[in-house]
């Protein structure tokens, strides 16, 4: 936390100390923190929120105010992170005593912190099941310790108002907890109860109420019925919807799967309670804490037993596992006593639903029976994925629980050295596509990083935070694309930013990127493309606060290349804020037919053995040419020998897919990396691993010849387990003689690939034992969901390096 005092305190009994607090300080019951603190010390003054944080005066003995002002930090709230603290010593006014004030709208810019949503707290558990208590039952319970934040908020300053709540006037019961700062629902945005709040409706699929009048408890009951029945029920929860069957029940998780055409990608399970995942799974001390943490995300698991349907991770050994979070599905599960798959209510590769008619018209072909409520979503946020390597979380989807706090690194303090002379830049502002107008002297000037195509986050840079939108998809949906619009305009709303710069993928051809400029000519703001690999290195220096020289190995699918190739198995050294260089790639080979290569293993494996054994390839008696037709295999071979439709990629992500289709395990991907997840999850021990080849090109940087490899894999005799895991150490030896020949200490591991555990964990290993530090992602995702920081970080070495030159239009 940083501290600044602008005068020393004053030579005088009595003082008068105003304080400003920045950071994650509204809505986590800090206003009545400090009126608690205020009285107990005796001091008079008022605190409020306004929409930066908190502003505090007390007047009092200067011993008093420095005890204060000590304990301000010492005791805050479970759930407060405190930023930045200002403190002003004046001369007494005289106060009669001390009270919170109504918020203050009128401040320059909107730089408070919006707190993620909560999961709920043992205090308002304990109500909901204690028949003796008002909110006995009552599935929309909350405090300031808990509940929906993030999801229901509109507008800054947090306050009822500006949140979905404002539809419910509170009755005199919940007003009076509401307006008393001893009461843990002090200013409790979304206070409510069975008399005065959002209600429960449970629907069939064409809309119809069911049980029309009925109690929470009753139509929770109903609802636990039709799942014991094997039906498929979607509720609604806290950012979105859930798919919920009984998972157990194999025949209703197929129905699932088959109704939302999902045919093979894992499916999240909630449990009732943590014995019951005790049971089911392994679980390390750390890994139980952020099942029960406050963020509650899903969190990866090794699965123990087959109790579960076999149809829910088919081909893993993981179990994504997570607790009920809302007291709405704590009820739920309570009342079923049994694990359920709760999976994100929407079609395939659309986004999740958050409207009740929107739900019932994209979602009733796959429900058979909706549990409804009438508190409206203000926004979707789907749920955050998270496992754990070497005792330290990595976050795979950063969503609920988690977005939009800001990062906690070194580098936001930097960008805002820079942006404040640059608000002349642009002279008015529109967020688009929305044409409201927000004059230029009200806004607060920002870097716009738009993110990339898959598994799309946004961030903004403003003053001294990176703030990361939650998780929100592909962008090959018109319904997707349209929420990552909507969340660029609401996020700049909420905080009265002005984009200066908008950085994007380098790839032209991305959405995000087409959007980047179509908005960077109404905000009269400049473009920053961020070359895709580059971007993830810079996302993982800003998790990690690491300043250059740094090693970065960025191992994913496939992203646009600076030399017409796809790239995705790349080295970059990083010695300074002037880009990077390119020490070190795989060899390339060609994609047969382009992206439809990533969808079928067979065509990536047929590629890499052409570009080894050229006509040779054909005559090769393995799984990959047994998966083709001799029609397919004839015009495959004059796609390859013409080079029709077969772009050359150095992708890891693509070599793992052609091993999988080599070894017979995977010829097609029903979703992405699904082969080489079968290929981490076949994993036997062994220490051995294949040969490979390292040659200098023509500019001195190294190439990883994968052909001795490939070959050495074909003549292998042993079990597809063993290959794999020859494979996947082989990869890490390669990484470790890269290391050594780049010499750089620091080696970030980033990208797609690395969402592999085993790979992950023997590459630090290895390095660390080879005199090397590595570093891997935990606040940010290694996926493309963590690229936005990244493009943050590169625009803002741009803007630095030019000083500005861009901006003078």
């Amino acid at each position: 936390m940083n501290r600044t005092t602008s005068s020393i305190p004053i030579a005088s009994p009595l003082q008068r100390l105003k304080v400003r607090v920045r950071g994650m300080v509204q809505g986590v019951g800090f206003r009545p923190f400090v009126y608690t603190l205020a009285t107990e010390l005796g001091l008079k003054g008022w605190v409020r929120n306004d929409r930066n944080g908190v502003d505090i005066e007390v007047e009092g003995i200067t011993s008093v105010l420095t005890t204060f002002w000590e304990r301000l930090e010492r005791d805050r709230p479970a759930h407060a992170i405190v930023s930045q603290v200002e403190t002003d010593w004046l001369l007494p006014c005289g106060y009669d005593a001390f009270e919170i004030y109504p918020s203050d709208e009128g401040s320059f810019g909107k730089t408070a912190w919006i707190l993620p949503d909560l999961a709920t707290c043992s205090d308002c558990l304990s109500e909901i099941f204690d028949p003796q208590n008002r909110r006995y039952y009552y599935p929309f319970t909350n405090c300031t310790h808990c509940g929906p934040r993030y999801s229901i908020l509109t507008a800054l300053p947090y306050d009822r108002p500006y949140t979905t709540m404002q539809a419910f006037a509170m009755c005199p019961n919940c007003q009076q907890e509401y307006e008393n700062p001893q009461n843990r629902r002090f200013h409790a945005q979304p206070n409510a109860c069975s008399v005065c709040g959002p209600h429960l409706e449970l629907w069939d699929n064409k809309g119809n109420a069911i049980a029309p009048g009925a109690s929470a408890r009753q139509l929770i009951a109903l609802a636990a019925d039709y799942i014991r029945q094997g039906k498929i029920l979607a509720l609604k929860g806290l950012g979105g919807f859930h798919f919920i069957v009984d998972a157990r029940n194999e025949e209703a998780v197929q129905r699932l799967r088959d109704r939302k055409h999902r045919p093979t990608k894992p499916l999240a399970v909630m449990y009732p309670s943590l014995d019951l995942v005790r049971e089911d799974c392994f679980g390390s001390s750390v890994e139980i804490e952020f099942l029960l943490s406050a963020a509650a995300p899903i969190v990866l698991l090794r699965r123990k037993t087959d109790g579960l349907a076999a149809s829910i991770a088919p081909n893993s050994n993981t179990f994504g596992v997570m607790l009920p979070y809302t007291p709405l599905h704590h009820l739920l599960l309570a009342e079923l006593k049994f694990p359920v798959v709760a999976t994100s209510g929407n079609r395939s590769q659309e986004p999740i639903c958050i409207d009740n008619a929107e739900a019932l018209e994209h979602l009733g072909s796959i429900a058979d029976t909706f549990l409804m409520h009438d508190r409206a979503i203000a926004r979707p946020v789907d749920d955050s994925v998270v496992f754990v390597i070497k005792d330290r979380p990595t976050i795979l989807r950063r969503a609920r629980g988690y977005a939009p706090s800001p990062l906690s690194t070194e580098p936001r303090k930097e960008i805002s050295s820079l942006i404040p002379f640059q608000i002349e830049a642009s002279k008015s502002f529109s967020a688009f596509p929305s044409k409201d107008n927000l004059r230029s002297d009200e806004a607060i000037p920002c870097i716009l990083a738009v993110g990339g195509h898959l598994k799309n986050t946004v961030a903004l840079a403003i003053e001294n935070q990176i703030l990361v939108s939650q998780h929100l998809g592909d962008l090959d949906r018109d319904r997707t694309f349209a929420r990552f619009q909507e969340t660029i305009d609401r996020l700049l709303k909420l905080y009265a930013a002005q984009p200066v710069a908008i950085a994007c993928d380098a790839h032209p051809d991305y959405l995000s990127s087409q959007f980047a400029q179509a908005l960077s000519r109404q905000l009269n703001a400049s473009v920053i493309p961020i070359q895709h690999h580059y971007a993830h290195v810079l996302s993982g220096m800003v998790d990690n606060n690491l300043n250059p020289p740094v090693l970065g190995i960025a191992w994913d699918g496939t992203g646009y290349g600076l030399d017409a190739t796809l790239w995705g198995g790349e080295f970059l050294a990083i010695s300074d804020s002037n880009g990077f260089d390119r020490v070190a790639h795989l060899r390339t080979f060609p994609l047969l037919g382009g992206d439809r290569a990533a969808r079928e293993p067979r065509r990536a494996a047929l590629g890499l053995l052409y570009e080894a054994f050229k006509q040779a390839a054909f005559g090769c008696d393995c799984p990959t040419l047994q998966a083709f037709s001799a029609q397919e295999v004839k015009v495959l071979q004059t796609m390859l020998q013409k080079r029709v439709n077969t772009p050359k990629t150095s992708s890891i992500g693509r070599l793992f897919d052609a091993i999988a289709s080599l070894i017979g395990l995977c010829q097609k991907n029903s979703f992405e990396g699904e082969s080489a997840m079968q290929l981490e999850s076949i994993l036997e021990p062994t220490s051995s691993i294949y040969p490979y080849h390292l040659e200098q090109d023509s500019a001195g940087n190294w190439v990883l010849d994968w052909k001795p490899m490939v070959a050495a894999i074909l003549n292998d005799k042993e079990s597809q387990g063993k290959i794999a895991a020859k494979f996947h150490n082989t990869l890490v030896e390669i990484i470790v003689a890269i290391a050594h020949r780049v010499g750089i200490e620091k080696v970030v591991l980033t990208g797609g690939c690395f969402q592999n555990r085993y790979l992950l964990d023997r590459a630090i290993e290895r390095l660390r034992s080879e005199g090397f530090i590595p570093y891997w992602h935990h606040q940010i995702p290694p996926n493309d969901g963590g690229i936005a920081p990244g493009q943050v970080l590169g625009a803002y070495w741009v803007l630095k390096e030019i000083q500005g030159g861009l901006l003078c239009v």
